[in-house]
């Protein structure tokens, strides 16, 4: 490209970000921690979290190498095939950057937690609220601006080749993968132990400090729901991007003339969501309120209304009429489909909030049944999780219009558009954690339970902003998968769709690739009861064998070190094997079935895996809330028949809202990508 103002400008807003991000940051640590118990609790979490990326990094980094090697080695064997030391480069790029985003993000979440508390016991609701999002925001910011910038660098670097580029979107999906199934596991291991063996066996309260397993599951938290969901949105948001501009490259190698609008697009789009979202996340910021719900929200239509605005205005100023497939696109196409994306994230969002918020009647009415037992509960709580999938229907209907008015780039363009504010999306995400831990860090550090209530409050709100993320996350999933299988079968010269159900290749890849969001969820769900197996035994034994831990005896402590190892290995060990399935299925299939079946694969995986992650998402975050709203107050409150039903109901929904829906939405696009990458192979 000769002009490379739209790079200087992305460049421009990705420091934007940074800059607002180490803002955010410094104002978060310029809060009271609290008094010594307090900041001691925060400093375990800290050094538990620390510890266990440092051990996962390890490990996700030992795959990067290797994938590294095997491409300069292909490189060095058969320079043709447009494999070598670049894509590697690129490759390598992406997994830094997702990596570094993660640990950046987690680093201040878990130094915010214990400033929450106290700011919710001198300042109330409104004065939590602001540390919480500040926080979370931190993790908001540096997804979009770390990714941005690293995308951008690559581009330049390599001369804006699409194909090596798209390496970069690989690394960002690896590391994406392991960070949500290894903090999944962790995460619900521990708080299976924590739960069954405290509040069901033992009866003590949640975050209770004679609890063993509590600041495991306070650490799981952070790992899983902010450097997870960091790393997870920080993928898509790359994705999304990369298969805009692999279409972008076939318009340019099809169409004489080719405007550099289709290639600056994308780049645009992602700058105007990142002010769009320094603006909502200052918004909840100054307009916190009484009602945390109404400020978040509130905040997320505002970065969303400046996004649709910005998109516009950009098409009138610089907005070029293309061709596509042999058809034409006026230069309204692409933010019209950029705005549908955003629409129906915005349903989307809507449908998460009806199924899994206390508000509503899907929650009331799974609560109520918690009176009739556990069994009614996990029954009810799945049929909600079912019946959301509904609203996929919105999802299909987005990807046709999107299609109409841009062709395949307009699929892709809508993911990004879903994604513009990724900012502020995973800001509203990360402060549920945040808030959750200061919850427990009030209960173990025995404050006047009204801060209780208040943390309460907001970790409410935050099971519910967390799964309009998760909706957020596996709806771009399907928009991104679906662009990035349109861009591969384009790189692939697959043509003739009419003609699939007549290729026995394309019929049996469509039925492996049903499956694997299938296994690829039962190896989690195996790993999550493992992990929490021998979290719970450990529980068990250190209530026994330590005098006077059960009955709180003043000076007595639990080992609390050895459940955060436990919960390390315990994930560790079960993400490796799902995460190299991911890796390996498609190069086998690619190898054995050729281009054709592959493309099959992914249909069927795409087709399974949006389902099955809006299934799980929903029912695990209705069961969650349906527990809370029974702690409320309804129907017996605490330790009622219903509150017990209603919290084994909740420890079955957590490794489904929280380890596998998360996880199967990367799993579809990872692989998606690394057929992208390897199209050559395969060809």
């Amino acid at each position: 490209m000769e002009d490379i103002g739209f790079l200087k400008v992305s460049g421009v807003s990705g420091l934007l970000a940074l800059a607002f991000m180490a803002y955010l940051a410094r104002y978060t640590l310029s809060k009271p921690q609290g008094n010594a118990t307090m900041e001691r609790l925060s400093l375990e979490i800290q050094k538990g979290a620390r510890a266990f990326l440092r051990r996962e990094y390890r490990y996700v980094f030992t795959f990067v190498v290797i994938i590294f090697a095997l491409f300069a080695g292909v490189g060095m064997y058969d320079e043709s095939l447009g494999l070598s030391w670049k894509t590697g480069a690129a490759f390598v790029a992406g997994a830094f950057a997702s990596a570094l985003a993660g640990f950046l993000g987690m680093n201040i979440a878990t130094r915010a937690n214990s400033r929450t508390a106290a700011a919710a016991e001198s300042g109330g609701v409104e004065k939590a609220l602001d540390v919480a999002v500040s926080g979370g925001a931190v993790m908001g910011m540096g997804v979009v601006g770390i990714a941005l910038l690293g995308l951008i660098s690559v581009y330049w670097f390599f001369d804006g080749d699409a194909q090596i580029v798209s390496g970069y979107a690989m690394g960002a999906s690896l590391v994406a993968l392991f960070a949500r199934s290894g903090g999944g596991i962790f995460t619900k291991g521990a708080d299976m132990g924590a739960d069954l063996v405290g509040k069901v066996e033992a009866g003590i309260p949640e975050d209770d400090p004679r609890n063993p397993a509590v600041i495991a599951d306070n650490v799981g938290d952070n790992v899983g729901d902010v450097a997870g969901l960091g790393a997870d949105l920080l993928e898509s948001f790359v994705e999304s991007i990369i298969a805009s501009l692999m279409v972008a490259s076939l318009i340019y190698a099809t169409m004489e003339n080719a405007p550099e609008f289709v290639v600056a697009f994308p780049f645009w789009v992602a700058s105007i969501g990142i002010v769009a979202s320094i603006v909502g996340v200052m918004y909840v910021k100054i307009f916190a309120s009484s009602n945390p719900q109404g400020a978040l929200m509130m905040g997320t239509y505002i970065s969303a209304a400046l996004s649709i605005a910005g998109v516009f205005s950009y098409s009138w100023w610089q907005g070029a009429a293309f061709t596509l497939d042999g058809a034409n696109y006026t230069q309204w196409g692409p933010a019209i489909a950029c705005v549908i994306g955003i629409g129906s994230g915005v349903i989307i969002g809507f449908a998460s909030e009806y199924f899994t918020s206390s508000k509503y009647k899907p929650v009331q009415k799974l609560a109520e049944r918690c009176q009739t037992g556990p069994a009614i509960c996990v029954t009810d709580g799945t049929a909600v999780g079912m019946q959301s999938t509904l609203v996929t229907v919105v999802l299909a209907i987005a990807v046709m219009a999107a299609y109409h008015f841009a062709g395949v780039y307009g699929v892709s363009i809508a993911a990004l558009g879903m994604l513009a504010t990724t900012g502020m999306v995973v800001a509203v995400d990360s402060y549920g954690p945040i808030a959750d831990n200061a919850g427990g860090i009030a209960e173990m550090a025995h404050l006047d339970p009204k801060v209780r209530e208040i943390t309460d409050n907001l970790d409410s709100v935050g099971n519910t902003t967390a799964a309009i993320g998760k909706g957020f996350a596996i709806g771009s999933a399907a928009f991104a998968a679906i662009g990035l299988l349109s861009a591969f079968m384009l790189a692939a010269g697959l043509t003739g769709a009419e003609t699939a159900l007549s290729e026995p290749n394309i019929l049996a890849g469509v039925l492996i690739g049903a499956m694997m969001p299938f296994f690829f969820s039962s190896l989690l769900f195996r790993a999550v009861g493992s992990c929490a197996d021998t979290m719970i035994q450990e529980v068990r034994r250190q209530f026994a064998e330590i005098p006077g831990l059960r009955e709180g005896k003043e000076g007595v402590f639990p080992d609390s070190t050895k459940c955060v190892d436990i919960a390390t290995q315990g994930a560790i060990k079960g993400m490796m094997f799902p995460g190299l399935l991911a890796i390996v299925f498609p190069v086998i299939i690619g190898f054995s079935m050729g281009a054709a079946g592959l493309a099959g694969m992914l249909v069927g995986a795409i087709a399974t895996g949006v389902m099955l992650g809006i299934q799980t998402a929903n029912s695990g975050g209705a069961m969650d809330n349906a527990k809370k709203y029974i702690e409320e107050g309804h129907f017996g409150g605490k330790n009622s028949e219903a509150h017990h039903a209603a919290v084994v109901g909740d420890t079955v929904g957590d490794p489904l809202k929280d380890t596998v829906g998360p996880s199967i939405n990367i799993l579809i696009k990872l692989m998606c990508v690394i057929s992208l990458v390897l199209a050559p192979l395969f060809v």
